[in-house]
C-alpha cells in the first residue's frame, strides 16, 4: 500500500461533537465516517482493522471447536412472538413491515433464530454438544447513540449459542467460552476482566461480561486489583477437559469483580482487603450467558435422549463487540498524538515514510524495504507522498502502527535506516535488511 494512492481522509481538526477518545481519534485518522445518529461507514483504515480482530475472534471460536454460519440481519417477527420476546424486548428493536404486510425485524442478536436451526435439523443427543456462532451486523435503536462506535444504532457483533443436554454440560460450554475469550481479547492486546453482570433482556442466571478499564467506561465497575495480575498467556487447554475449563473459570472469576448493576458493597468491604478495593470505569466489549431451557422449551428445540424421552436442550449465548472492540483498543493505547496500535490488530504492520521523495537513493532504498517486507508476508504502509517530513510523521503517528522505519539520505550514506516504536518513542539505527529482520521477528509469535 502507498499512501499517495491510498484512501485515508485524514482530518486535521478535531471534530466537535466527537466527546471520548476513540470517537476523535477514528475520525480523524480516517476510519470511519457518520451517515446518520449511530451509523457509520468503515472506511479502508477502520476496515482493515475491524477485519483484523474479526479474524482474530474467528480463530478462537474454531480452536474451542465452534462452528461458523452466517445468519440473515432481518428475522421473521413470529419466531420472537413464538418465544415471548417480540413485544418485552423494548423500543430498541427496530421493527418493520414488508411490502406483503408481514412483520419482520432487524436482529439486535438471533437467539431465535438459532434455535429454529437447531430445531429443525437435530433431534437425537448424539448430536451434542454443539456450538454455532456467526459474526453478523446487528441493530440496536438506541435512544441517545454517543461516543462513535462505542454506542452505535449499528454494529458488528460475533453471537454463539450452544446447545446441550444437561445443565453441567451447558455450564462446561460456558466455562469453554469465558477461556477462549480471555485468549481472544490477549491476543488483541487488551486486559478483559470477566465480572458478574446482569442478562438484561437476553435473559439467564449465569453471565459474566468481559469489561476493559477505561476512564470513558460507560459502567461503573468494582474489584479486588489482584485481578489485574492475571494473565492467561500462552498456556495450553484442552476445551474438552472440564476440569481445564473450569480451573480458569475459578481462578479468573474468585476475586471481587462485579458490575455497578450487580455491585453489593457489603460483599465487596467483607470480601476484599482496603488496600485493593478499587472503583473504576469499564467498557464492556463482550458477554457470556447460561440461559438454560429458557428458548428451546417455548420453541420445541428437543431431542431424543438414550432412553427415548424427548427434552429440551440447555442454552447458553456468547457475544463478542467486533466494531465496539476497535473504540476500546484505542481509548485503552493512545497519546496525544495519536492511536497506538497492538500488533494484533494494526492495520499494517510498519511504517515506510521516506525524508526525500525524488532522491534516487531514497527512492530505491524504500521500494526494496517495501518488497522486502511484502516477502515476509507482511503489509507496510509506504509514505511516498510529496510532503514535508513532520506532516509524514504527524500522519503515522495519528494512525498509530505500531513501527515505523525512516529512509533518509543522510543515513543512507552510512548505510542505516531508523527504526522507531510508536509506543515508546524510541528510535535505533540499523540496516535496511536488520530493520526488516527486526520487524518479521516482532511479528512471527502473533
Amino acid at each position: 500500500m502507498r499512501l499517495s494512492r491510498y484512501f485515508l481522509p485524514v482530518l486535521k481538526e478535531t471534530p466537535a461533537d466527537a466527546q471520548i477518545a476513540s470517537h476523535r481519534l477514528m475520525l480523524r485518522a480516517g476510519m470511519i465516517r457518520q451517515q446518520a445518529a449511530g451509523i457509520y461507514s468503515w472506511l479502508p483504515l477502520g476496515y482493515r482493522v475491524l477485519r483484523r480482530i474479526e479474524q482474530i475472534v474467528h480463530e478462537e471460536q474454531q480452536r474451542a471447536g465452534h462452528i461458523p454460519l452466517l445468519m440473515p440481519t432481518l428475522q421473521p417477527a413470529d419466531l420472537w412472538q413464538e418465544s415471548g420476546r417480540y413485544n418485552a424486548y423494548g423500543p430498541e428493536m427496530l421493527r418493520i413491515r414488508d411490502r406483503h404486510d408481514r412483520d419482520i425485524l432487524y436482529g439486535p442478536t438471533n437467539e431465535e433464530m438459532i434455535t429454529d436451526i437447531f430445531r429443525s435439523h437435530v433431534s437425537s443427543y448424539k448430536d451434542l454438544p454443539l456450538t454455532l456462532y456467526h459474526i453478523q451486523w446487528k441493530f440496536r435503536d438506541e435512544v441517545r447513540p454517543r461516543f462513535g462506535v462505542m454506542r452505535g444504532r449499528e454494529f458488528l457483533m460475533k453471537d454463539g449459542y450452544n446447545f446441550d443436554l444437561t445443565r453441567e454440560d451447558a455450564l462446561h460450554a460456558y466455562n469453554r467460552h469465558l477461556v477462549s475469550y480471555l485468549r481472544t481479547y490477549e491476543r488483541m492486546g487488551l486486559q478483559a476482566i470477566p465480572m458478574r453482570a446482569e442478562s438484561g433482556p437476553i435473559g439467564g442466571d449465569d453471565t459474566h461480561e468481559f469489561l476493559v478499564l477505561a476512564d470513558t467506561g460507560e459502567s461503573g465497575v468494582f474489584y479486588d486489583s489482584e485481578i489485574t495480575d492475571l494473565r492467561f498467556g500462552d498456556r495450553d487447554i484442552d476445551y474438552d477437559s472440564v476440569e481445564q475449563c473450569q480451573g480458569v473459570l475459578e481462578e479468573f472469576t474468585s476475586r471481587y469483580a462485579r458490575t455497578d448493576d450487580t455491585h453489593d458493597e457489603a460483599v465487596f468491604q467483607e470480601q476484599v482487603p482496603e488496600a485493593r478495593r478499587r472503583e473504576a470505569r469499564g467498557i464492556e466489549v463482550g458477554q457470556i450467558f447460561y440461559f438454560g431451557t429458557k428458548y428451546s422449551e417455548p420453541m420445541g428445540a428437543t431431542v431424543a435422549t438414550q432412553g427415548g424421552e424427548r427434552v429440551p436442550v440447555h442454552m447458553g449465548s456468547h457475544g463478542i463487540g467486533v466494531s465496539r472492540l476497535v473504540g476500546a483498543l484505542i481509548e485503552a493505547n493512545h497519546d496525544e498524538n495519536g492511536i497506538i496500535w497492538p500488533e494484533g490488530v494494526t492495520p499494517f504492520h510498519c511504517g515506510i515514510v521516506n525524508l526525500k521523495q525524488g532522491d534516487a537513493a531514497a527512492d530505491g532504498a524504500c521500494e526494496d524495504l517495501y518488497k522486502a517486507l511484502r516477502a515476509k508476508g507482511l503489509d507496510p504502509l509506504y509514505d511516498d507522498r510529496e510532503e514535508r517530513a513532520g506532516a509524514k510523521f504527524a500522519t503515522m503517528d495519528l494512525i498509530g502502527l505500531p513501527w515505523r522505519i525512516t529512509v533518509g539520505p543522510r543515513g543512507l550514506k552510512n548505510g542505516v535506516v531508523e527504526l522507531t516504536c510508536r509506543r515508546t518513542g524510541e528510535s535505533e539505527e540499523m540496516t535496511p535488511e536488520a530493520a526488516v529482520a527486526r520487524v518479521a521477528e516482532i511479528y512471527a509469535g502473533i
